[in-house]
């Protein structure tokens, strides 16, 4: 494996009643929070009143920001990094699910500094420092709340990018699988696949001697492969709430990608397809990861067929690395299919016409990926075989 430094330093609260965990740590920030979400779904199931409630007793000055979207937008992170400044904001509080958290870490760091949002996003100005940001879950997906990445997208240049820095790691996040319960169920399934694609993108690399993570990853998958499908059909069932939760916040988190550096070039094609028909970010992986798996099996199958047998329990008697690595991609994309994602691009009314907007997109910095560099001609290969 490579060297590495490790550094992650969120306070995880995990579990039952961990709302109350919020009061203690609110007493090392100043009065004033902004609390940011999104559509309004934490006042239906109770949680926004919840949160409240702590930040009244405390004692808090309450300012908000609500309409995060699902890929969230850098023109309400301008919204936000506003009100930060106005109000000479203390903390932020973002309680909803990744696009919410990716939102109010944009927020965070925008709030000090002078420059424009999306200049942040695309790195033409280096983060220095960021207001304090806590989290209170309610969706198990992204790994947001215990990471310092964030992905953002400007409707105006239909573009959608990752960034991220150290200082908008959140201080503290709080969850609790019950606040979980209510997501329907096509965004359970959404968060259930973007976990799992998190993993293959760390799982799929270069670097030798990585017994130890590749055992997490295809510990963590297994853990999520059993749970999911029991999941879908009992949505209000805690315990199965709780192994997703937890293995969406270890999707992401770091470990899982120590001393090795992960591919993650199915999620530059997913981000410049969904930029432009701002679909689900989810959907757009479920339909585009088995077949970037298919395009790059050459370049190590052993990897792939490991991956087939220890996860998905294809058999390895009389066949190839080759054929045993297919057969667990397929496994992959009916196992995905069979909890509800979506397989095609069709799937959402998407056709081959803005193909090279997307190509463009995912090009702009040049060939892209770790465990196999794609060219232009890669990109067109994937979105042509999706349709």
């Amino acid at each position: 494996m490579n060297a590495f430094t490790f550094y992650n330093p969120v306070k995880l609260h995990f579990g039952a009643d961990t709302l109350e965990k919020l009061a203690n740590e609110l007493t090392q920030f100043g009065e004033k929070v902004l609390v940011v979400y999104g559509g309004g779904s934490i006042k239906r199931n109770g949680v926004y009143e919840a949160v409240v409630e702590v930040l009244k007793k405390a004692d808090k000055t309450i300012f908000e920001l609500s309409g995060v979207e699902p890929n969230p937008r850098v023109e309400t992170a301008r919204k936000g990094i506003t009100l930060c400044k106005e109000e000479n904001i203390d903390l932020v509080l973002a309680v909803g699910g990744g696009s919410v958290i990716d939102c109010a870490k944009l927020i965070v760091a925008g709030a000090k500094h002078e420059a424009d949002a999306w200049d942040i996003v695309i790195r033409k100005v280096a983060v220095q420092d960021a207001l304090p940001l806590g989290t209170v879950l309610t969706l198990a997906a992204t790994g947001s709340e215990m990471n310092s990445g964030s992905v953002i997208t400007n409707a105006e240049t239909e573009e959608k990018f990752g960034w991220g820095h150290p200082a908008v790691f959140p201080k503290f996040s709080i969850l609790n699988p019950a606040y979980t319960v209510s997501v329907p169920k096509d965004h359970t399934v959404y968060g259930i696949v973007d976990m799992m694609s998190h993993i293959f993108e760390q799982y799929f690399h270069n670097t030798t001697n990585t017994a130890v993570t590749d055992g997490m990853c295809e510990g963590v998958l297994r853990a999520i492969m059993e749970a999911a499908p029991q999941l879908v059909e009992d949505l209000e069932n805690v315990a199965l709430r709780e192994t997703i939760l937890l293995a969406g916040t270890v999707g992401l988190n770091g470990f899982l990608s120590m001393g090795s550096r992960g591919d993650w070039a199915t999620h530059n094609i997913e981000h410049a397809v969904s930029a432009v028909y701002d679909i689900p970010h989810a959907g757009g992986l479920a339909i585009l990861q088995p077949h970037w798996m298919r395009l790059v099996v050459s370049v190590n199958p052993e990897r792939f067929a490991g991956l087939a047998t220890r996860v998905f329990g294809v058999e390895t008697a009389g066949k190839t690395f080759e054929e045993v690595a297919y057969e667990g991609i397929d496994r992959l994309s009916a196992f995905w299919t069979s909890l509800g994602a979506p397989s095609r691009l069709a799937d959402y009314e998407i056709d081959a016409t803005k193909f090279e907007q997307i190509v463009a997109h995912a090009m702009q910095n040049g060939p892209f990926g770790n465990f196999k560099q794609l060219q232009e001609v890669d990109v067109r290969t994937i979105l042509q075989n999706a349709l």
